[in-house]
C-alpha cells in the first residue's frame, strides 16, 4: 500500500490575511518524497513476496528514483522521490497536448477552492465546488417549503376536512382480522391533522417548482463548473491523453492498452444486474410482509396503546428496519459493483471507475426507493374490500391506508430514513476515523521521543532547508500512516451519499415539503466535516486531474427526469388532491346547490366512505371473529368509492381515476416543457469563459506561429 506524504509532496501557501494557514505550509522546505510505499518486513529472502519488493524497488532506482528505506517493527517504509526530469517532462506533454495549461505555478490566493485545488487536486476541488453550489441552491428550495409546510399549518384547525374527521361518529371496519376490532373515525384526529400539513394544494406548485429547480441547478452548475476550470486551464483536459501522457513518461517504448467490447460479457452483466435488483424488490416485499405481522402482533397484545396505534408504530418500525436494510445492502451492493466490473474487464480505471458509479448508484437506488415506490403507489390500493381482502399467503391481509390518505404514510417514511441516514451516517463518517486516529496515535508518541528535539532545533538553526534523521522522518510517516486509509473509491462515497440525497430532495418532495430543508442543514454541517475528516482524519488523496465530476452529471440529470414523473405519480395518484377537486366542483354542495352557506368542501370525508353490510355472506365471513367477541353492529366503512348495494366501482370512482391520468400526463408534459425551456435559455458556458478561451487560443496559435517562423528563418540562412 502507498500514501501520498502530506508535508513534502507539493509546495502549500498560506493566506495573507494573517490567519492560520488553511493548509499546512511547507514554505521552505524543499520536496522530499512524493508518495510513501508500506509494505510487510519479510526476513527470508527466497520468499516470492520478499522478490517482488525487491524488483519493484530496483525497477524504480532504474529509473533514477531516489528511494530511502526505514523498517519499523513488523513494516517496512519506502520513501519515493522522482526527479524533476518526469515532472518537466509531463508539463510538457501537457502543454504540447492542448489537454490542459500546466498552471502549477499559480498561487493560492484567498480562494479557498484554488487552494484545495493546490493541495488535493481538481477531483476533490470540483467535489467541494460542486457540493458548495448544491448547498446555496438548496436554499430557496428550503425557503419555499418551509412556506408550504407554513401554508399547510395556516389552515390546521380551520379546514372542514379536519372537523369532519374529529366530529365524525361513523363506525369504520377492522384494520387487521384477529386482535382489531371496530373502531371510530374520530379516534384518527391527529392523523388528519397531520395529513393536512403535507397534503394541500401548496404541494403541487412546490413539486412543479422542485421539478424546475433541479433543471435551474444543473444548468446553472454547468456555468459554475465551466467558470472554474476555465480559471484552473483544464476546460480542454483530455482523460485519455492524460492517461497517455502517464503512460509514455514511465515508458516511451509503451503502446496503448486497445478499446475492446463483448457482446457476451455486456448480456451476462446486464442479467446479472436484473438479479440484483430482483432481490432488492424482493427484499421490498418481504420488508411489506414485516410490517403486515408486526400490525397483527401489535394488535393482539396486552397494552391498549399498542393495540390502538398498531398500524402506525408499524409503519415506524418498518422505516427503521428499512434503514437497517440500507446499510446492510450498502456493503453488499458495493462488493458485488465491484465484482461485476472485474467480469466486465474494462480498458482502464476510469472506465472501471464510471461502470462502478452507475452500478453502484442502480443498486443503492432501488434499495433506498423501493419501498418508498410501495408506500406511494401500491399501499392501501391493491388491499382490496371486505368481503374480497387480498391476503399474503390467504392469510394474513395487507395494509390499508388512512382515510385522510395515503401521502401521511409516504411523509413518514420519508421523514425517518432521511433523518436517520444523514444523522447516524454523519456521526459514524467522521467519529469512527477520529476515534481510530486517537487510538493509534498513542503508538506515535514512543517513536517521537526517540527523536528527541534534533528536527525542531534544526527548523529553528536552517530554516527548515534540511534532512531530517531516520527517526525524524519515520514520525512523519507514522503520522500519516496512522490517519484512515483512503483508497481510489474514496471521493465516491462522498458524492454517493450527496446524490442520493438529491434524490430524495426531489423525487418524493411532494411528500415532504420540508425535505431540502433537512438536507441544507445536514450540508452545512457536511461541508465542515469533510473538509476536517480529509484533512486531518485522512490519508492525503492522490490529486488528479478532471474537469468535470464525470459521469455524476448523467446521474443528476436521470434523477430530475424521474423527480417530474415521480410527483406528478404522487399528486395525480398518491395524494388527495385530484379527489378533492372532483368534489369540490361536481360532488360538493357548491356543485348540487346555490348555498353559500356551507364549505364547498363539507361532507368530502363522508363521500370517500363506502359501507359494507354484515348481511352479506362474504363480508360476514371477514368479519366472523367480530361477532363471536360479542360486537353487535350491523355494518361498518371503509375507504373507497363503492357501491353500498353490491359492493361495486361507482362512476365517480372512474371519473376520478380518469382524472388522475389526465392530471399526470399533464403535469409531467408542461413541467417537462419549462425544464426544456430553463436548458435552452441558459447557456452551458458563461460569455467570459468563451472570450477567454477564444484570447487564450489566439495567443497560443500566434506563439506556435512565431517560432514556426524562427525556425523557417534559421533554415534560410543556413542555406
Amino acid at each position: 500500500m502507498f500514501f501520498s506524504n502530506r508535508e513534502d509532496d507539493v509546495p502549500l501557501h498560506e493566506l495573507d490575511n494573517g490567519n492560520e494557514p488553511l493548509l499546512p505550509s511547507q514554505r521552505n522546505s524543499p520536496r522530499l518524497y512524493d508518495y510513501v510505499l508500506v509494505a510487510d518486513k519479510v526476513e527470508d529472502m527466497e520468499d516470492q513476496i520478499f522478490k517482488k519488493q525487491d524488483a519493484f524497488i530496483c525497477e524504480l532506482k532504474q529509473k533514477d528514483i531516489k528511494v530511502t528505506r526505514i523498517d519499523h517493527h513488523a513494516k517496512v517504509f519506502f520513501g519515493i522521490c522522482a526527479p524533476e526530469e518526469i515532472f518537466a517532462k509531463y508539463k510538457y506533454l501537457l502543454k504540447v497536448s492542448d489537454a490542459c495549461n500546466w498552471s502549477g505555478e499559480q498561487k493560492c490566493d484567498l480562494s479557498v477552492s484554488l487552494c484545495t485545488r493546490d493541495y488535493f487536486g481538481e477531483k476533490v476541488a470540483l467535489y467541494y465546488l460542486w457540493l458548495g453550489w448544491y448547498t446555496r441552491m438548496l436554499i430557496p428550495a428550503a425557503v419555499i417549503g418551509i412556506v408550504v409546510f407554513l401554508y399547510g399549518l395556516a389552515f390546521f384547525n380551520t379546514s372542514p376536512l379536519i372537523h369532519e374527521v374529529c366530529d365524525s361518529d361513523i363506525i369504520m371496519c377492522p384494520r387487521c382480522d384477529i386482535g382489531c376490532s371496530v373502531w371510530n373515525l374520530s379516534d384518527t384526529c391527529s392523523y388528519a391533522k397531520v395529513s393536512q400539513l403535507f397534503d394541500n394544494e401548496g404541494t403541487v406548485a412546490f413539486a412543479m417548482f422542485m421539478a424546475i429547480w433541479a433543471t435551474l441547478f444543473l444548468e446553472l452548475w454547468k456555468r459554475h463548473r465551466a467558470l472554474y476550470v476555465s480559471k484552473w486551464k483544464v476546460y480542454d483536459w483530455c482523460e485519455e491523453e492524460e492517461e497517455l501522457i502517464l503512460e509514455i513518461v514511465n515508458n516511451p517504448q509503451c503502446k496503448p492498452k486497445e478499446f475492446r467490447h463483448s457482446y457476451l460479457r455486456s448480456i451476462v452483466v446486464l442479467l446479472l444486474v436484473t438479479l440484483v435488483l430482483v432481490v432488492i424488490i424482493g427484499l421490498t416485499h418481504a420488508l411489506v410482509i414485516c410490517r403486515v405481522l408486526t400490525a397483527i402482533l401489535l394488535s393482539k397484545s396486552d397494552w391498549d396503546f399498542l393495540r390502538d396505534h398498531a398500524t402506525t408504530i408499524a409503519m415506524l418500525s418498518g422505516a427503521v428496519l428499512h434503514y437497517i436494510t440500507i446499510q446492510v445492502m450498502t456493503r453488499v451492493n458495493k462488493i458485488v459493483a465491484f465484482k461485476l466490473c472485474e467480469f466486465e474487464k474494462t480498458r482502464s480505471f476510469a472506465a472501471t471507475e464510471k461502470h462502478f458509479t452507475v452500478k453502484m448508484f442502480t443498486f443503492q437506488f432501488f434499495t433506498l426507493f423501493s419501498s418508498l415506490f410501495y408506500v406511494a403507489f401500491f399501499l392501501g390500493r391493491i388491499n382490496g374490500y371486505p368481503g374480497k381482502y387480498v391476503r399474503i399467503a390467504g392469510e394474513w391481509r395487507l395494509e390499508e391506508c388512512h382515510p385522510s390518505g395515503c401521502l401521511t404514510d409516504l411523509f413518514i417514511q420519508m421523514a425517518v430514513i432521511l433523518v436517520l441516514k444523514q444523522t447516524i451516517n454523519n456521526i459514524f463518517e467522521f467519529t469512527v476515523p477520529w476515534l481510530k486516529l486517537c487510538f493509534k496515535r498513542t503508538k506515535a508518541k514512543t517513536v517521537s521521543k526517540k527523536c528527541g528535539k534534533c528536527c525542531r532545533k534544526a527548523c529553528r538553526e536552517e530554516e527548515g532547508n534540511f534532512d531530517p534523521c531516520d527517526p525524524c522522518k519515520l514520525r512523519n510517516w507514522l503520522e500519516n500512516y496512522d490517519l484512515s486509509e483512503v483508497n481510489a473509491f474514496s471521493l465516491f462515497n462522498e458524492f454517493l451519499e450527496m446524490v442520493l440525497q438529491f434524490s430524495f430532495t426531489t423525487i418524493f418532495v411532494a411528500a415532504f415539503p420540508l425535505a431540502p430543508l433537512l438536507a441544507l442543514i445536514n450540508n452545512i454541517f457536511e461541508i465542515r466535516l469533510d473538509a476536517i475528516k480529509m484533512v486531518s482524519l485522512e490519508r492525503r488523496l492522490v490529486p488528479k486531474k478532471t474537469n468535470d465530476i464525470g459521469v455524476w452529471t448523467r446521474i443528476l440529470e436521470a434523477v430530475g427526469v424521474m423527480a417530474v414523473i415521480a410527483n406528478g405519480l404522487v399528486i395525480g395518484i398518491s395524494s388527495d388532491f385530484i379527489p378533492r377537486l372532483v368534489y369540490r366542483y361536481h360532488y360538493g354542495p357548491c356543485a348540487t346547490s346555490n348555498s353559500t352557506s356551507l364549505d364547498c368542501m363539507t361532507g368530502y370525508i363522508n363521500n370517500t366512505l363506502a359501507t359494507a353490510f354484515l348481511s352479506n355472506p362474504e363480508v360476514r365471513k371477514d368479519f366472523e371473529y367480530l361477532l363471536k367477541s360479542g360486537y353487535n353492529i350491523t355494518s361498518c366503512s371503509y375507504k373507497d368509492y363503492r357501491s353500498d348495494e353490491d359492493q361495486s366501482l361507482t362512476s365517480q370512482f372512474w371519473l376520478i381515476l380518469a382524472l388522475r391520468f389526465a392530471f399526470v400526463i399533464l403535469f409531467e408534459h408542461v413541467v417537462v416543457m419549462c425544464k426544456f425551456i430553463a436548458a435552452w435559455f441558459i447557456p452551458d458556458n458563461p460569455i467570459r469563459v468563451k472570450n477567454e478561451r477564444l484570447e487564450d487560443k489566439l495567443k497560443r496559435l500566434q506563439k506556435e506561429l512565431h517560432e514556426a517562423n524562427a525556425i523557417y528563418s534559421s533554415k534560410c540562412t543556413e542555406v
